[in-house]
């Protein structure tokens, strides 16, 4: 079983990036923990700060499943502020026949205005909103649960 987490724009800088906001651990450090719970997932990480590279990537886990006999149980997906404005991700996420569970490491609804616009919760199957960097994990169990797993 295949699961794909995206990250998008900033979210390399986690760990330096606002610890009081994000936390103090990084990327590599949690998916460390996710890979150590579930050893039997593989997991693959993509990140960039780049819209177009999230849409590809949702897209190409899409094809996968119809061309593999090993397809993408899910997607992970902290978009960061392209949550807030990308209409072309949006509709990617949508055309997702794999589940995609949306993560927010903060609370977004108890920061600025523009952050309580999300304008691809209601395409995703699932949405996490300020759990932390644990919201990673917890978006691993929900896709898992899905599976029947």
């Amino acid at each position: 079983m295949k699961i794909l987490i995206l990250n998008g724009p900033n979210l390399n800088r986690l760990g330096k990036r606002k610890p009081e906001i994000y936390g103090s651990r990084t990327m590599a450090q949690i998916l460390l923990e996710i890979q150590r719970n579930w050893l039997d997932v593989h997991f693959v990480y993509k990140q960039s700060n780049h819209e177009g590279d999230l849409i590809d990537w949702i897209q190409e886990a899409n094809d996968k499943g119809q061309i593999s006999n090993d397809p993408y149980a899910g997607i992970v997906l902290n978009a960061g502020g392209y949550s807030h404005t990308s209409v072309a991700l949006r509709d990617a996420v949508e055309e997702s026949e794999v589940p995609v569970v949306e993560v927010h490491i903060s609370d977004t609804h108890a920061r600025e205005p523009f952050r309580n616009i999300d304008l691809i919760a209601d395409v995703c199957t699932h949405t996490i909103i300020g759990h932390g960097t644990d919201g990673y994990k917890e978006a691993v169990e929900h896709i898992l649960s899905l599976a029947g797993c």
